[in-house]
């Protein structure tokens, strides 16, 4: 078990369509990935049928601690991305 990388995801579109040159495998996955930015960046979800959503969420602010002298703090609110697996992927995950 390991990571997939971005250059992983280049080496195999590369390796599975041959038509392709390693360039254009490249411009494929960074304009995927770059689409998929532009969209959280604007709090739209990104749904990709089969694998799962990604979607931004807003936290209000909260109560903290900081650890090393226990005292309390604030922290502000932010957006989160989140995913959440298709049950067709969690399925098969858990089939393992």
């Amino acid at each position: 078990m390991g990571t997939l990388t971005k250059a992983d995801l280049v080496e195999k579109i590369y390796a599975t369509h041959p038509s392709l040159t390693k360039s254009q495998a490249v411009q494929a996955v960074e304009l995927f990935l770059s689409l998929a930015k532009s969209s959280l960046i604007q709090g739209d979800d990104v749904l990709l049928s089969g694998f799962g959503k990604f979607n931004v969420r807003d936290k209000k602010p909260r109560r903290g601690r900081n650890p090393q002298t226990g005292s309390t703090l604030i922290l502000d609110a932010r957006r989160v991305v989140t995913f959440k697996p298709s049950g067709l992927l969690r399925d098969r995950v858990n089939k393992g």
